[in-house]
């Protein structure tokens, strides 16, 4: 297998960890130094396991199901769009009252040494908590 097939194989392990909530073996496969963009909570400063295991921390109560949509690679990068089904407590302090939310999200993994180093989140996060209720007031009407 080609190191290009390999990483793509690394994405889709990454998602099939974080539907499982298997946060072992997903430290496994970053590296020490591993660090995660995402815009908010400033985990951008959190380095390697510690990092990951704060992340997973942060979630709460959480039933989630990541399909990958696409995954793209090329040298030392893989994309990867996905569409997550989840129940979490909780988003963005917004509570779920139970309602599942569908969101679709992409992933570019830096993979060093066949471990992730590096990976930038982006998502529909403000798709997510509309699903949960949220409304957007327009400046001056609050």
């Amino acid at each position: 297998m080609n190191r290009t097939e390999y990483n793509k194989l690394i994405g889709r392990r990454f998602l099939q960890l974080v539907s499982e909530g298997n946060v072992n073996e997903l430290c496994e496969m970053i590296s020490p130094f591993w660090r995660m963009h995402i815009g908010f909570n400033g985990l951008e400063t959190d380095l390697g396991p510690d990092g990951l295991r704060k992340l997973f921390e942060s979630f709460g109560e959480i039933k989630q199901a990541w399909t990958v949509d696409d995954i793209i690679a090329e040298k030392d990068k893989v994309v990867v769009r996905a569409t997550n089904n989840c129940l979490q407590e909780h988003f963005f302090d917004i509570p779920s009252n139970g309602r599942w939310q569908k969101f679709t999200a992409t992933f570019i993994h830096h993979i060093r040494g066949g471990k992730i180093d590096e990976t930038w989140r982006n998502a529909d996060d403000l798709g997510r908590v509309l699903q949960l209720g949220a409304q957007i007031v327009p400046a001056g009407q609050i």
